[in-house]
């Protein structure tokens, strides 16, 4: 389904800034905010998904769920913080070919369910965690939240990675 005109004058326009510009014809900037995007893409994905597997009680058992948060949660903002400002500076220089794919409304869309994901996890079973921070096998809503997320962040990734080709 092709975009409303409005949008793809508005992605016009993003993709023709200065800064768009410079990102695509000063050697070296694309592929070092790629590198800083992958980079990012680690921290937050790969803490993310070590905390959702100790949720799940597939991994860490052992392990009090607040430990491991408190350590691996700061490696994830930070990792979110790198994501958010490569990515939307990445996504200044080919505007109209993200918005234009196939895959961005479901990368974007897959990132707002992870957030209410969050949202919903930390406003509901999180506040019950004394109960059961050092349980083996957490409460279904944490399992369910920690897979939730799990599922969303890599389907992002696959999402991200398809924007290139669809």
């Amino acid at each position: 389904m092709p975009l409303p005109e409005w949008l793809v004058m508005l992605l016009r326009d993003i993709e023709q800034s200065g800064s768009a510009n410079a990102i695509r014809l000063v050697p070296h900037v694309y592929p070092i905010l790629e590198c800083i995007h992958i980079l990012g893409i680690a921290l937050l994905v790969g803490s993310a998904i070590a905390v959702d597997l100790r949720l799940m009680g597939v991994w860490g058992r052992r392990l009090r769920v607040t430990e491991l948060s408190n350590v691996l949660l700061p490696l994830a903002h930070l990792g979110f913080g790198l994501v958010s400002v490569s990515g939307a500076l990445l996504f200044t220089a080919v505007a109209r070919s993200v918005g234009e794919s196939a895959a961005a409304p479901w990368k974007f869309s897959l990132i707002g369910v992870a957030a209410l994901n969050i949202v919903v996890f930390h406003f509901g079973i999180y506040r019950r965690i004394s109960h059961w921070d050092g349980s083996a096998k957490p409460p279904i809503q944490a399992r369910l939240a920690g897979a939730i997320s799990a599922v969303c962040w890599i389907c992002v990734l696959v999402a991200g990675r398809y924007l290139a080709y669809v």
